[in-house]
């Protein structure tokens, strides 16, 4: 009994030391977390990651990387790189409840009295909740300290009245930052219009870091920037058809742009696979054609995202593709204004399942098509159209009989290719017609893939370069390109072996990889140079020759689910090539493209990792050879 109770005795003492040491350990490791084992500092104009103290236990002169990966370099880890950028190694505390953006011209004229006004108070209040997340609550515990400096924006506008992007607009900016004596951090921003004023607010949100060894926000004493875009058309296609993609992932798409200065968000909205456009003309186009009724974009959803699009500088581009790539929706239509819709085997008739083209004799069709121009100019009201036009199978034509009676009354009875162009030919001129006449009689510039009525020798015959944008999918070696520039049309690159997205996965119909595997890194994708394409060619390349590029989507194998790891960060590669137009490679720009992958994760946008995260921590380190970047 004795020997009973002195073990308990022993257990019970055994139980309280045991305590009492985890209470220790939670204590020391509490304490530990308060304070930073880690520090960075700058090496070579890049941040190398050094302890705190040393092995004396002195403290050494340490940053945040966040604040070494902005004074660190020449580029302040900026993205896409500014085409003119100083700014100053010191930094200030920034008081994130003290932030004023003002918006008044220099004659005291209120800019809200103006369109381009109220997009820029928009997106004023959209840069003030940027700096607000970034300093606010984490996990119940406050992100930064409370004081700092008030930050002054003012904004001046040579155009307030601008609230259109065309592919004439001066997208340039020029930003200034300096400490008043009174000890506020003013900020001046001078730009012709708003779109180039929300660019040099998103690159100042970019300058704004958290500081998480201080707790502060920091931005840099002094700044100096003049920016302006190389290219005036810089884009992203988003295929919503094959499969859809939800309002949300097309917001986060949109906001993903507005952080790397890409300024056209081309919607391929229908195909022959689906239509989820609401015609508010024909609404049995959406009964018939979305995959289920909760699947469509409705007027009120799409006016939404060309507004959310507008305020982050982005034009909302819609594309009707026509006279392939339609099918479902257009049952209920009737008179044969559809011709090999499921057409078997799918192969003869089309690129991929299901088939289905236009009528181009069926006078319906072209009504039909006016009031869905009609209807996507009224609720997009674009400053340009994308008419698709690609793919175009002539087998389907010459397989339906009407089509041919037709050819033959129209002299076109040799039914080769080129008198099948010559349908095509009638089909365009009449669907123009009809979006002129939607536009209220206004010619706008139209995009066209190329396609068969692009062939080369042929173009000309068929295409008007002043009305026509080229946009190119065929790969950047194409000696059609060469002619196309020749003869004067402006031209947008997509060419796939470094802008298709889809690329890289496994085959959807059939086995193995997809048809145009493998998958392009966005190494590829950054140094998918536009001008020296030209100049392979041999082409010089002029300021209206190539308006600029655009990564797709399709989504054969995507939706709202995974657009954002195809998209990003490798749209934001594009972006860098299309806005700063680098003279160096992929291998200068890559620290700053990791952390720019970062910054769009903090975002909401869930982009593809392209490193360990040790990697973006200790910089210098991953590389395949000895040739280590310098500049970032």
């Amino acid at each position: 009994m004795q020997r009973a109770a002195m073990l308990a005795a022993l257990a019970l003492a055994l139980l309280l030391q045991s305590a009492l040491t985890s209470a220790l350990e939670s204590n020391t490791v509490r304490a530990a977390a308060d304070e930073p084992i880690w520090g960075y500092q700058c090496v070579k104009e890049r941040c190398e990651r050094v302890l705190v103290h040393d092995a004396e236990g002195r403290a050494r002169a340490v940053q945040a990387l966040s604040v070494c990966k902005l004074t660190c370099g020449t580029s302040a880890n900026l993205w896409p790189r500014p085409r003119h950028l100083h700014t100053s190694k010191t930094l200030d505390w920034v008081n994130y409840s003290s932030i004023n953006v003002e918006t008044r011209g220099d004659d005291g004229s209120d800019y809200r009295n103006h369109r381009g006004g109220s997009l820029l108070q928009q997106a004023s209040e959209l840069f003030r909740e940027q700096q607000m997340r970034k300093a606010t609550i984490k996990d119940g515990t406050p992100l930064v300290k409370t004081g700092g400096k008030t930050l002054e924006v003012t904004v001046s506008l040579r155009d307030p009245g601008r609230h259109q992007l065309t592919l004439n607009t001066d997208e340039g900016y020029e930003l200034f930052v300096k400490i008043m004596s009174d000890g506020r951090i003013n900020t001046t921003i001078i730009a012709d219009n708003f779109f180039g004023a929300r660019h040099a607010l998103e690159t100042l949100n970019q300058l704004i870091v958290l500081d998480d060894l201080e707790k502060q926000l920091r931005l840099p004493r002094e700044v100096t920037i003049r920016d302006s875009p190389a290219f005036p058309y810089r884009g992203v296609l988003l295929d919503t058809s094959r499969n859809f993609v939800s309002v949300d992932a097309i917001k986060r798409t949109l906001d993903a742009m507005a952080a790397s200065k890409l300024n056209t968000f081309h919607w391929h909205i229908t195909d022959s696979h689906s239509f989820p456009f609401v015609s508010q003309s024909f609404p049995k186009f959406h009964l018939y054609g979305a995959y289920t009724p909760a699947e469509v974009y409705t007027p009120t959803e799409v006016v939404d995202v060309v507004a959310y699009g507008r305020v982050r500088g982005v034009r909302v581009l819609p594309e009707l593709d026509a006279p392939a790539h339609v099918g479902e929706g257009w049952q209920w239509v009737g008179d044969n204004a559809t011709v090999c819709v499921k057409a078997e085997p799918w192969q003869k008739y089309c690129v991929e399942p299901p088939c289905g083209q236009l009528n181009p004799t069926v006078d319906k069709v072209y009504d039909l098509l006016g009031g869905l121009y009609h209807d996507m100019l009224s609720l997009f009201k674009p400053d340009m159209f994308h008419m698709g036009g690609d793919e175009v199978n002539f087998n389907c034509w010459n397989n339906t009989d009407s089509i041919v009676e037709w050819m033959v009354k129209k002299n076109l009875s040799g039914r080769q290719e080129d008198d099948f162009r010559m349908v095509w030919d009638h089909f365009q001129k009449r669907a123009y017609e009809k979006l002129v006449e939607a536009n209220h009689g206004h010619e706008l510039p139209v995009v066209i893939w190329t396609s068969g009525l692009t062939a080369p020798g042929k173009v000309d015959r068929y295409l008007d370069p002043k009305k026509y944008i080229i946009q190119i999918w065929t790969k950047g070696d194409d000696p059609l390109i060469k002619e196309l520039a020749e003869k004067k049309y402006r031209l947008i690159f997509s060419n796939y072996e470094a802008l298709y997205f889809d690329c890289g996965f496994g085959a959807w119909v059939g086995e193995g990889n997809n048809w145009c595997s493998p998958y392009i890194g966005w190494q590829k994708v950054y140094d998918n140079d536009l001008k020296k394409l030209l100049r392979n060619l041999g082409v010089e390349p002029d300021q209206t020759s190539v308006l600029g590029a655009e990564a797709t989507l399709w989504t054969e194998q995507a939706d709202s689910h995974s657009v954002d790891g195809r998209l990003w960060p490798r749209a934001a590669a594009m972006a860098e090539r299309l806005w700063s137009d680098p003279v160096t490679g992929w291998q200068a720009a890559e620290y700053r493209m990791v952390s720019h992958r970062e910054r769009l994760v903090k975002l909401g946008v869930q982009a593809d990792s392209l490193q360990p995260q040790w990697c973006h921590q200790n910089e210098g380190y991953c590389y395949l050879s000895h040739n280590i970047q310098g500049e970032h």
